[in-house]
C-alpha cells in the first residue's frame, strides 16, 4: 500500500509540474509577444526619426515647412508644465498619503476617502480636462495657461502619489516606530526621521510612475486649451516685453500659452506630408527618451537610497 501511495504522489507531483511547465510557457510567450511588439515600434520609431535628430530641429520652432519644424515650443512647455506638476502634486501626494496612513482615524470618513482616492486613478484622463476646464478656466480664471495645464496634470497623477506613498509606508516594519516611540519621539519625529526616511525609494517610484504618465498625456491638455501651434515661448524672468516696455516678473511665464510634446506630435502625424510624419517619430522618440530618462534616475535615486538605508 505505501508503494502504490507513494507512486500516486509521484504521478501527482508530475503531473503537477508539467502544468507550472506549461504555464511557465504561456506567460514567456505573453511576455515575449510584448517585448517584441514593443521594441519593434520602438525601432521603427527610431529608424524614422533619428535622421531628423539636429539642433536645429531642438531650437525651431514648429513650422509649415517640414525640413524647418522643430519642437523647441513643445519641449519647454513639456518641462515647464512638469515643473507645476510636481510642485504640486508630489508634496500634496506625500502629505495626503502620511495623513492618512499615520493619522487619520479608521472609520467610515477614511474609508470613504480611500475608496474614492482608489476610483480616481482610474478615471479617464479626459474627465480630469473638463473638470479643470471647468474649475481652474472658467471659475477661477487662471486661463488657458501653463499653470491650469500643471495643475490640471497634477490632480491627474495625485491618486497614483498617494497610493504608491501610503504602501511605501506600510512596507516599514512596526518596529521601527515602537523603537522611535520608545525612545520618547513624538509621532511627527517618528514620520520626519524615520518612515519618510525609509519609504522615499517607494515614494519616488510613484512619484515617476505619475510623471511619466502625465507627460504623456493629450486629451486633458486639448480640453483646457492648449495650442497646436505656437511659435513663441513663454517669458522668461526679466525679458523685455517690446509692447509694455516692461520686464516679465519671477513667474509671469505661469500665464503664459502653451503647447507640450504630445500635441506636437499629434498635430504632425494628422498632416499628409509623409516628411511630418517623420517630424513626428522624431518627436516621439525624443518624448520616449525623455520618458526613460526620468524612469533611470528614479531607478539610480532608489538605489542608491536603499544601500543607505538600514532596517
Amino acid at each position: 500500500m505505501n508503494a502504490e501511495k507513494t507512486l500516486a504522489i509521484r504521478a501527482i507531483i508530475r503531473k503537477a509540474r508539467r502544468y507550472d511547465l506549461l504555464v511557465a510557457l504561456l506567460g514567456l510567450l505573453a511576455l515575449s509577444i510584448g517585448i517584441f511588439t514593443l521594441a519593434a515600434l520602438f525601432i521603427d520609431m527610431a529608424v524614422t526619426g533619428v535622421p531628423r535628430l539636429t539642433a536645429d530641429f531642438f531650437l525651431n520652432f514648429p513650422s509649415r515647412r517640414p525640413a524647418e519644424a522643430g519642437i523647441l515650443s513643445s519641449w519647454v512647455g513639456s518641462i515647464l508644465v512638469m515643473t507645476v506638476t510636481a510642485f504640486v502634486a508630489v508634496p500634496l501626494g506625500i502629505a495626503g498619503a502620511i495623513y492618512l496612513e499615520e493619522y487619520a482615524r479608521k472609520n467610515w470618513i477614511t474609508d470613504v476617502i480611500e475608496i474614492n482616492i482608489t476610483n480616481l486613478a482610474g478615471v479617464p484622463s479626459i474627465i480630469y480636462g473638463l473638470l479643470a476646464l471647468g474649475l481652474f478656466v472658467y471659475t477661477f480664471k487662471l486661463g488657458q495657461s501653463i499653470l491650469t495645464a500643471g495643475l490640471t496634470l497634477a490632480l491627474l497623477i495625485l491618486p497614483i502619489v498617494i497610493t504608491a506613498t501610503r504602501e511605501a509606508l506600510r512596507s516599514i516594519p512596526q518596529h521601527i516606530r515602537e523603537a522611535a516611540y520608545a525612545c520618547g519621539a513624538s509621532q511627527w519625529q517618528v514620520v520626519q526621521h524615520h518612515l519618510v526616511k525609509y519609504a522615499t525609494p517607494g515614494i519616488l517610484t510613484g512619484v515617476i510612475i505619475g510623471m511619466s504618465r502625465a507627460i504623456g498625456e493629450t486629451a486633458p491638455i486639448i480640453t483646457i486649451g492648449a495650442l497646436t501651434f505656437i511659435a513663441f515661448l513663454p517669458p522668461a524672468p526679466g525679458q523685455m516685453n517690446i509692447e509694455t516696455g516692461q520686464a516679465a516678473g519671477l513667474f509671469d511665464w505661469l500665464w503664459s500659452p502653451f503647447t507640450v510634446m504630445p500635441i506636437q506630435i499629434f498635430n504632425w502625424t494628422s498632416r499628409p506630408d509623409p516628411r511630418f510624419h517623420e517630424n513626428a517619430a522624431a518627436a516621439a522618440f525624443v518624448l520616449v527618451l525623455m520618458t526613460l530618462s526620468m524612469n533611470a534616475i528614479a531607478i539610480w535615486l532608489r538605489y542608491r537610497l536603499r544601500k543607505n538605508i538600514k532596517w
